[in-house]
Formats: C-alpha cells, sequence, structure tokens
C-alpha cells in the first residue's frame, strides 16, 4: 500500500534523501520504506494551557500504541488556546489555530493523526482542521479532572467561581473564605470538571463518532485515560490502513446525533458555534435551525453543573456518556458510524447506568425538552440560543424594562453605582461584544448582578448579550444572538423549565450570575 508519507520518503533522489536523513534520528531505515503508516499526534500541550499540560503523557502512551500497531508515531505540538489565562478571548484564535494545524497536517509527511485536546478551544480547531485536510484522524480528549472540596462540598471549576465571587459582592461571603476555597478548586489535572464546553466538546467529539466509544469523560488523572489513549494509537493505524476518513463519520446524521447528544448532557450553548463551524468545513448543511427541531423533546438526563449538582468524575463513574446514550438510543441515526468502522449504536449495548442520581432514565428526567432553543425576534432576526436547562425557570417567561450597557467597559463603570436605575425585574442588555465589535465574541455575556440588587438577595435577572456566556455559568436566563441593529426586542419560543439548579455549599443559598473572567484594564 503507498502511503502519502512515501511522496517524501520514497526514492533515491536529493529531497528524498534529505527527508530522510533530517528524519533518521532514532528511526530505524524500515520507518521510510513504505510499509509503515506515519501518524502525527497534533498535541495540545502547554503548560499555559493548563487543561492540558498532561498531555505530553497522554502523546506517550499514543505513540505506543502506534508503534504496536506497525506505525511511526511523530509528536506534532500544534496551537494551544487556554481558555483561563489567554487575552482578551481564546475564541479570537479558534479559527487561527484550526488554520494553523490544517496547514502543519497538509504540509508535513504524515499519514494519519491523532488529535490531543481538552480545553474548550482546542478540540473544535483540532475537528476544524482535521476535516478540511480529511487525513484518516481520531480525538483522544484529556479529560476533566478531579472534584475538589471546600468546607466538605464538591466545587465545580467554572460554576463555583461565579457562585462564590457574587457572595463576596454580596457581602455573604468573605473575601478571605473566597480566596481560601482557590487551592481546593483545581484538585488535578484536566479541564474543567463541570459540563462546561470542554466537557461538552469532549462529548460532541463522542457523539459525532471521532473518538473509541466510551471515551468522553474519562477522568485525566484515571489510568484508564492512558490505556484509551494507547488503544487510539493503534487505531490511528487502523484508520489509515483501512481509508477512513473524517468525512465519512462526520456526516450529516452524525451532527444530528450531536445535537441530541448535546440535550441529554446539558451542554454548553458554546457547541452551537464549534459544531456548526466543523459541519462548513466539511461542507455538510448544519443550520442553526436544526438545534432547535432535532433538540426539542429531547430530555435532560445526566444531573451535571451547571444545570444539576454532580461533576463529571461522578458521570464517568455512573456509567458515562454511552449509558446517556443508551437511554435516548431511539433518538440516534443508527446509521451514522464511528472512527470504528461501526454505528454509533452498536456500540451501546452492553451500557449500564450505575447510579440513578447523577444519570436519570429517560421515564424520570430532570427536564423533559432539554434542547437548545433557538429564539427569533426583531432583536436577532439571525437567531438567538439559549441552554433553558441551566435558567432559572421562572424567568423563561418575562417582561421587564431594557438597561442596556454599550461595552463591557461600560458594565464595570455603571453597574454598581447607587444611582444605577434598576430593579429586579430589569433586563440586562449588553452590545458591542459580538465576533465583529470587541473582537473574538468573548465570555462575557455572563454578566454580574448590581451589588445593590445582590444585597436584597436577587441572584438572577434576565441577560441578552450578543456577547457569548461561559459554559460553566449557570441559572440564568440568558440569550446570545447574532448581532444585528434592531430596535426593541420581541422574542418567541422560550422552552419550558421545571426545576432550578441546586445549592452550595448544601443548606446554603442559591448562587448564580458569573463575573467576566477577563475585566478589561485588568494587570
Amino acid at each position: 500500500m503507498a502511503f502519502r508519507s512515501s511522496r517524501w520518503y520514497s526514492g533515491n533522489d536529493r529531497n528524498s534523501y534529505i527527508h530522510r536523513a533530517w528524519m533518521r534520528r532514532g528511526l530505524p531505515r524500515e520507518a521510510f520504506e513504505g510499509g509503515k503508516p506515519h501518524i502525527a499526534i497534533a498535541n495540545t500541550a502547554s503548560d499555559l494551557t493548563p487543561c492540558n499540560s498532561h498531555l505530553n503523557e497522554v502523546a506517550e502512551s499514543v505513540a505506543n500504541g502506534v508503534w504496536e500497531a506497525g506505525g511511526v508515531p511523530l509528536n506534532l505540538p500544534v496551537v494551544s488556546l487556554g481558555e483561563t489565562n489567554v487575552r482578551p478571548t481564546a475564541m479570537l484564535w479558534r479559527n487561527l489555530a484550526a488554520m494553523a494545524t490544517e496547514e502543519m497536517l497538509r504540509a508535513n509527511p504524515i499519514d494519519g493523526v491523532v488529535l490531543l485536546g481538552g480545553c474548550d478551544k482546542t478540540i473544535p480547531s483540532l475537528l476544524m482542521a482535521a476535516s478540511s485536510v480529511d487525513l484518516p484522524a481520531v480525538v483522544m480528549p484529556g479529560g476533566p479532572m478531579l472534584t475538589g472540596h471546600f468546607r466538605g462540598a464538591p466545587l465545580g471549576c467554572g460554576t463555583d467561581v461565579w457562585r462564590l465571587s457574587e457572595e463576596v459582592r454580596a457581602g455573604t461571603l468573605s473575601r478571605e473564605a473566597f480566596l481560601r476555597s482557590e487551592s481546593s478548586m483545581i484538585r488535578s489535572r484536566g479541564h474543567c470538571n463541570t459540563m462546561g464546553t470542554a466537557s461538552t466538546m469532549a462529548c460532541m467529539a463522542e457523539a459525532l463518532g471521532m473518538t473509541i466509544p466510551g471515551t468522553a469523560g474519562t477522568p485525566a488523572p484515571d489510568s484508564r485515560l492512558l490505556e484509551r489513549s494507547h488503544e487510539t494509537g493503534r487505531l490511528a493505524v487502523d484508520l489509515v490502513l483501512e481509508g477512513r476518513r473524517p468525512s465519512q463519520v462526520m456526516t450529516r446524521a452524525a451532527f444530528l446525533n450531536a445535537i441530541v447528544t448535546l440535550a441529554a448532557v446539558g451542554g454548553s450553548t458554546n457547541a452551537v458555534v464549534h459544531l456548526l463551524a466543523v459541519a462548513g468545513r466539511l461542507g455538510v448543511d448544519l443550520s442553526l435551525d436544526d438545534f432547535d427541531r432535532t433538540g426539542a423533546g429531547v430530555p435532560l438526563l445526566v444531573d451535571l453543573q451547571p444545570a444539576g449538582r454532580h461533576l463529571m468524575d461522578d458521570l464517568f463513574r455512573a456509567g458515562g456518556l454511552t449509558a446517556v446514550l443508551k437511554e435516548v438510543e431511539d433518538l440516534l441515526d443508527p446509521e451514522a458510524i464511528t472512527v470504528t468502522g461501526r454505528p454509533l449504536v452498536e456500540h451501546l449495548a452492553e451500557a449500564e447506568i450505575w447510579d440513578e442520581s447523577v444519570i436519570r432514565r429517560r421515564s424520570d428526567p430532570l427536564l423533559p425538552d432539554a434542547g437548545i432553543a433557538v429564539l427569533r425576534g426583531n432583536l436577532a432576526p439571525g437567531g438567538a440560543v439559549i441552554k433553558p436547562a441551566a435558567a432559572s425557570p421562572e424567568l423563561l417567561r418575562h417582561r421587564g424594562r431594557a438597561v442596556v450597557f454599550d461595552s463591557i467597559e461600560d458594565v464595570y463603570a455603571r453597574l454598581d453605582s447607587p444611582d444605577l436605575d434598576i430593579d429586579e425585574t430589569s433586563v440586562l442588555v449588553l452590545r458591542g461584544c459580538g465576533p465583529k465589535g470587541y473582537p473574538g465574541m468573548p465570555e462575557v455575556g455572563n454578566l454580574p448582578l448590581p451589588a445593590k440588587l445582590l444585597e436584597k438577595g436577587v441572584r438572577d435577572m434576565v441577560r441578552i448579550s450578543d456577547a457569548r456566556m461561559s459554559g460553566t455559568a449557570y441559572a440564568r436566563s440568558s440569550c446570545t444572538p447574532r448581532p444585528r441593529r434592531r430596535p426593541a426586542a420581541r422574542w418567541r419560543r422560550c422552552a419550558p423549565a421545571t426545576r432550578s439548579c441546586s445549592t452550595w455549599p448544601p443548606g446554603g443559598s442559591t448562587w448564580t450570575s458569573p463575573t467576566p473572567s477577563w475585566p478589561p484594564g485588568s494587570p
């Protein structure tokens, strides 16, 4: 079988000599003689992307699997975007990361690729790149961190940052106690342990068929992650030998399966932006309306922050994503295959729910209709999205006076002013933070509440923004429209919700409304 890498290495001319000679740093001659596929390990490990800092170890296990299957593994560091550190927003460079990875895959002598990602934008950018190049590819997610605890209660990274910080602003939690929780929150390596964007996109990769089924959600410190990494390395060689490409796996049927999965796990609204981008790279017909049509009526089955109580290692312990998908198997397209070559639904036969407090049965969902809801109106005729599973039910139908901020700087300048004309029935509107205006559409739509309302006990308000919201944010009835100038808002299609979010600590007050992670002008 002639491999793509042979275009670089086969022959006796000067060019092939140079390619082989510069790569002969421990590789045997037979590595270049056409019988071994060369597998790139697109590695987003970086000390400045703390969620992905352990991926070098994962890459070693992948490499061992590639060697075992008769391939040649090649570590390929690619652009790494850390949501927690990059300013002004990692989203500003998602497309850049995708394009850079795409060009590295095109330019180098490789036959297939293993995509190592974890933090929010890394898996989407890697999927976008692999879709454009369409070389045999498989995703290996880095996995979530273990649950941290503070004062005897579990901490959801991101979600509880937003909760705790609002209690400090409300005067019900001391700043000293808030800072003491800092060392307890990030307990281990891995990405966010809530169903934020990182966990959501790992689940989306599996629902799209781009991981070995049962991989998404494996905790980063769990030894089974390395076992699965080894298996993924072996599979990458098989993908090349069998000629199975992303375009054969990520079909329209696979994307509709991902939308069903998004609803069932209570995933981040950011998945809408990323799935549309991946589909666009593949030429798959997918629109905003597909999220509304396909997600409507799908129950929320995972009781996980920010829409519920538990965290990602609980989900893995309770049976993992395959157990969730088995409950909604009838809603999945049976023809959509995975990187294994077999349909996704064939991998669900042995899935079991081991803890029904974490993964609910279809007959007893947390919410009967949990899909991403698409709203349309004169404020956003192009559409806006809301995650009903993470919204305060009483605010899903609401009428109030708009209090408008023209920028995030305007929010910081006026929000806590005692002279701000606002009450708990008002609607907070933030504009000027879309993909063109800010730029990059940062996660600053999680508007904090005014201090004077926090002091009165208010913990949620309707918030509308052309920015994005963190996938870890919750208990808000907020809409993120596609930015277009229009007069006063009228919305339609707000899905009903019947369940409020949990409290932390147990028996304590409910904390909501995230504070933006990047205040402009901060040091």
